[in-house]
């Protein structure tokens, strides 16, 4: 075959090769971090500290959420963490989530309710209610940890103890946890896992977690914090304006690094932290936008970028290989030796892709053949993320916990 003519076969087999090698090293780090790692199941077998247990005191920000604080508040009862206390901290609740709370721990010493009237200008809702849970309540008074967890979260009855376990043995001052989602709608096995896939990618746990400049990343679902730390750095005040308020904290203990040093990690939890973000597909729209809109800075710019990146890496470097694959016998009737060669990389290409999915897709809980339809979840995130940077252009605001927020674009 004329060289002229192989160019489009060539470019089709370097970018067939491309992929194996992206999601060769994808594999390479998801396998990487699963070895060196722990999960929270391993602080289960940890043994409690010398001088006893540290006092935590676990604090829930809550909006509106009579359909599932009441899964969250019989996993924290069921906790068996020694002298726990628990503060909700009710912000602004127009619904029936005080009585479900009632319902479950009015008898029980360790609960505490706290209500929030209003949202002062300048704070986000959820911020205005943990700052407000930490000050306004008894159990938050003499804490050495606080823990601070989402709504839409459920705990196995070891995770805290677990976790608090983990903390001390690593020596962190803040420990977060990367929970487990929900597969019940089509939205969260079609496109969630490539939603958080995209994420993670942004914040690989291999280099959040090292010790040398790591990456700054928390996830708000789950975080513990030791209580010198959280006083010494303003609390929930230090970023009382943000919507992404876990990623803001990470990104400040990194700017203060030098002169307040401090360590975190962010682990995965092995299924003992549950949680559903999101119970329809708009509310998932609007809450993936929000989350990448916060994780660019508000940059339109990178949004746009990430975009292309998935595109290329979700969607055509997966179909090259599959080109590839499917075309080599067809080019191996003109030229055999250029037919082999890309039979032989689509192949490798598709095996790579398919195992190395396979692997993320059974971590989040889902079947491994579910890793097939990665491609179509990530084109729709990648429209997501192209959504995020035209609603920022366009200045759309974002409606999060029952409020509006103007936000400031950047360049």
């Amino acid at each position: 075959m004329p060289l002229i003519a192989a160019i489009p076969f060539l470019v089709l087999i370097a970018l067939t090769c491309g992929g194996a090698v992206y999601y060769g090293v994808v594999l390479w780090r998801v396998l990487k971090t699963a070895r060196t790692l722990p999960t929270t199941r391993d602080g289960l077998t940890m043994a409690a500290p010398e001088g006893g247990w540290p006092r935590v005191c676990v604090v829930v920000p809550a909006h509106n959420e009579e359909r599932v604080i009441g899964e969250l508040a019989r996993s924290l009862v069921a906790q068996d963490y020694p002298g726990l206390r628990v503060v909700f901290s009710l912000d602004r609740c127009t619904d029936g989530t005080e009585g479900v709370l009632r319902g479950v721990c009015a008898d029980d010493p360790r609960f505490e309710i706290v209500r929030v009237g209003s949202c002062p200008e300048g704070w986000a809702g959820k911020t205005n209610a943990a700052w407000r849970g930490v000050r306004d309540s008894v159990g938050a008074r003499d804490a050495e940890l606080l823990l601070f967890a989402d709504a839409d979260t459920v705990f196995e009855p070891g995770l805290v103890r677990a976790s608090v376990a983990l903390l001390l043995e690593r020596r962190l001052d803040l420990l977060s946890l990367l929970s487990r989602l929900t597969s019940e709608e089509w939205f969260e096995r079609w496109v969630q896992p490539a939603a958080g896939f995209e994420l993670v990618r942004q914040y690989p746990l291999d280099v959040v977690n090292r010790g040398v400049r790591p990456r700054a990343f928390a996830n708000g679902q789950f975080m513990l914090f030791r209580r010198g730390l959280y006083d010494a750095i303003g609390g929930h005040e230090r970023v009382k304006d943000h919507l992404l308020e876990d990623i803001a904290f990470a990104r400040y203990l990194d700017i203060v690094r030098k002169s307040m040093p401090s360590r975190w990690g962010v682990l995965m939890t092995d299924g003992m932290l549950r949680c559903r973000m999101y119970r329809d597909w708009d509310s998932f729209r609007r809450g993936w936008k929000r989350i990448y809109t916060e994780a660019s800075l508000r940059r339109p710019r990178q949004l746009r970028e990430w975009a292309r990146r998935k595109r290329l890496s979700g969607v055509v470097l997966p179909a090259a290989g599959l080109v590839c694959a499917a075309a080599g016998p067809m080019v191996m009737m003109w030229d055999r030796p250029l037919g082999w060669t890309m039979f032989g990389a689509g192949v490798v290409s598709v095996g790579v892709f398919v195992v190395t999915m396979a692997r993320i897709y059974v971590d989040q809980g889902l079947g491994a053949a579910w890793a097939l339809t990665y491609p179509v979840g990530a084109w729709r995130v990648a429209g997501l993320l192209d959504e995020a940077a035209r609603d920022l252009e366009r200045g759309v605001k974002t409606l999060w916990g029952g409020r509006e927020y103007a936000r400031e674009v950047k360049a």
